[in-house]
């Protein structure tokens, strides 16, 4: 059975002298708002780490990474599912249940609307962005002693938000259920750390807080991650300079005051708050936080 409550949630996680999200058309340089200066990771990419996390998992799922042709994942998962119509092959997937899809092959065609929806993430600061040079391994051929260069793009600190929001009403048509949920919520937290690649490595789980509401409520807080706001960890407001000069997660404090004004706004349409915190995270608000008797925090 689908899902029959709204849920809303936001998750926060440090990247360290690495690339959160390179734009291929920028020569892979950080995704970033150039107004603003805050490091930006696409919803696509989110949605990857998700999606890797359940393929390490063995989980089935439509769009695995690897690269293929429509006709080619679709006969593979026809295989593994011992279905053939796209619609019944897509709902035996855990990424199309709760992203969407779109199929067209053959004589088939259909599209549903992913009742879990992501916004961009961004940092809750302004960010530095370097570009670094150095060698590579292999000269460019045998006769020559100097090896070629290689080019790359880091950022040495960002403290990044993503918000999502996820629509009973859309898991009507593809079936998503709450034990989707939770996997997903699962594979976002265990997925970022498990970024451990030579350009994703240093992505850390810092915080997720999911609000699931009474059934019949429709409404929603909106936008979780703008009532965030990142201090210094002597409480003070910082200018952008002094944000881009952040190098490390304890020069922080998270100050969630207006989240949790908007909860209590709410409490009457809030069922339960799922919090999961990493130890090393500085919040203020926290204890207004656990004083709403829904509010659940995990500690890891």
């Amino acid at each position: 059975m689908s899902f029959t409550k709204r849920r809303e949630f936001v998750f926060l996680y440090t990247v360290k002298d690495a690339n959160p999200n390179g734009d291929p058309l920028n020569e892979n340089h950080p995704r970033y708002d150039e107004d603003t200066e805050q490091a930006l990771v696409s919803d696509v990419r989110i949605k990857r780490t998700i999606r890797d996390e359940w393929v390490r998992q063995n989980k089935l799922v439509f769009v695995d990474g690897k690269p293929k042709t429509l006709n080619t994942r679709f006969g593979e998962l026809k295989k593994d599912t011992g279905k053939n119509k796209g619609q019944e092959v897509m709902g035996e997937c855990i990424d199309t249940r709760l992203f969407g899809v779109t199929f067209a092959l053959g004589k088939e065609s259909f599209s549903w609307t992913g009742p879990v929806q992501l916004k961009w993430g961004r940092s809750l600061h302004a960010a530095t962005f370097e570009f670094i040079q150095g060698t590579s391994a292999f000269s460019t051929s045998d006769e020559n002693d100097q090896r070629s260069f290689r080019n790359e793009y880091k950022v040495p600190f960002a403290l990044i938000a993503v918000y999502g929001i996820a629509n009973q009403f859309a898991a009507e048509f593809t079936g998503a259920t709450d034990e989707d949920l939770e996997e997903m919520s699962q594979a976002l937290w265990n997925g970022t750390d498990n970024l451990i690649t030579r350009s994703k490595n240093e992505h850390k789980s810092r915080w997720y807080l999911e609000i699931t509401y009474r059934e019949g409520f429709n409404g929603k807080i909106g936008a979780l991650d703008d009532k965030l706001n990142l201090i210094s960890a002597n409480g003070d407001q910082m200018d952008r300079e002094q944000q881009k000069a952040i190098r490390d997660l304890n020069e922080v404090i998270v100050d969630i005051g207006a989240l949790v004004a908007a909860l209590d706004k709410y409490k009457g349409d809030v069922e339960t708050v799922r919090v999961i915190k990493d130890a090393e995270l500085k919040l203020r608000g926290e204890e207004e936080l656990k004083a709403f008797d829904f509010v659940n925090i995990e500690t890891r």
